[in-house]
């Protein structure tokens, strides 16, 4: 018998399916604090998570039978990879379910910034009628810069070509498409785009990746979209040069700190701000929770 360990919510029918497998005993115990969790994981053979539960040293160090953790989702920071790997620990995780939920996402934040949508809807819900003032512009003919080209990175240019934008990339290996994307250094990145997106991990390479010398490389009035991952862009800097006008809008899913404890980049009223939601949609969910019903079953039903 092989005790699962359901950490965060899970997806009804994933969820449904991986309780009715053979030999599987499922616990579902979600919103614990490291204590809670470094008490209850040493009953299980399997932790599955999402974004909020994090697996650190101390808890992986208190596993004394776990043999799989599976992040359903894509990111792997919430993980301790290197407590893992010392203790032979496999990790896993579902990379292609939620990607297009994100990338969807990202875009409409994009259409949300060069359209004045967020202040268009707090001005009406002020009964006011602010026509003039709130005009924006088109993305059709602008060029989309693409940090980190992955599958996420790739739908994003996908939507972008679809709108009639140029679309650049850098990404420290060679980018392998099908899609017009021109791959570039990062230097020219900041130099010809006209709307700059991130679609990387945070690691100790790309923390604050984009900070004042970036922005100093930037075409005046760059817009700035990041649904990736918090502390790849530096708050501070990005809050600088919105308010020397360098950064026109920015739109912002991923903070360093969440919830965040400063809110004085999110009060800029050039910045919209969602809490961390890309991932978020049933769909995207759903493929990431029968990801991981799928990732169990080849891992012990073969036993």
């Amino acid at each position: 018998m092989k005790k699962i360990l359901v950490a965060d919510t899970l997806n009804p029918e994933a969820l449904e399916e991986l309780e009715s497998i053979p030999n599987f005993e499922v616990t579902l115990k979600t919103e614990m604090d490291e204590d809670e969790l470094v008490k209850t994981i040493p009953d299980f053979h399997v932790t599955v998570v999402r974004g909020a539960t994090k697996v650190t040293r101390r808890a992986i160090e208190s596993a004394s039978n776990l043999e799989l953790i599976i992040r359903a989702g894509i990111g792997l920071d919430n993980i301790d990879l290197e407590a893992a790997r010392e203790k032979g620990i496999q990790v896993a995780n579902t990379p292609a379910a939620t990607s297009i939920s994100v990338a969807e996402h990202t875009f409409g934040l994009m259409l949300a910034t060069v359209r004045n949508h967020g202040k268009a809807n707090l001005s009406m819900k002020e009964h006011k009628w602010e026509k003039k003032v709130l005009s924006g512009t088109e993305l059709f003919g602008k060029t989309l810069g693409i940090i980190g080209a992955g599958r996420i990175g790739q739908e994003v240019a996908r939507r972008a070509l679809a709108f009639g934008m140029t679309v650049i990339a850098y990404d420290i290996v060679d980018i392998k498409s099908e899609l017009d994307i021109k791959q570039v250094s990062l230097d020219e990145l900041l130099a010809q785009s006209d709307v700059i997106s991130l679609h990387l991990p945070l690691t100790d390479q790309t923390k604050h990746m984009i900070s004042d010398q970036e922005f100093e490389k930037m075409k005046d009035g760059i817009i700035i979209i990041n649904a990736a991952r918090g502390g790849t862009v530096d708050e501070g800097a990005l809050l600088r040069a919105l308010q020397s006008d360098k950064v026109r809008a920015a739109a912002i899913d991923v903070f360093e700190q969440e919830p965040p404890d400063d809110f004085s980049l999110i009060d800029h009223p050039n910045v919209i701000a969602t809490p961390h939601i890309g991932a978020a949609a049933k769909e995207g969910q759903k493929r990431a929770g029968l990801e991981v019903v799928k990732i169990l079953r080849e891992r012990f039903t073969s036993e």
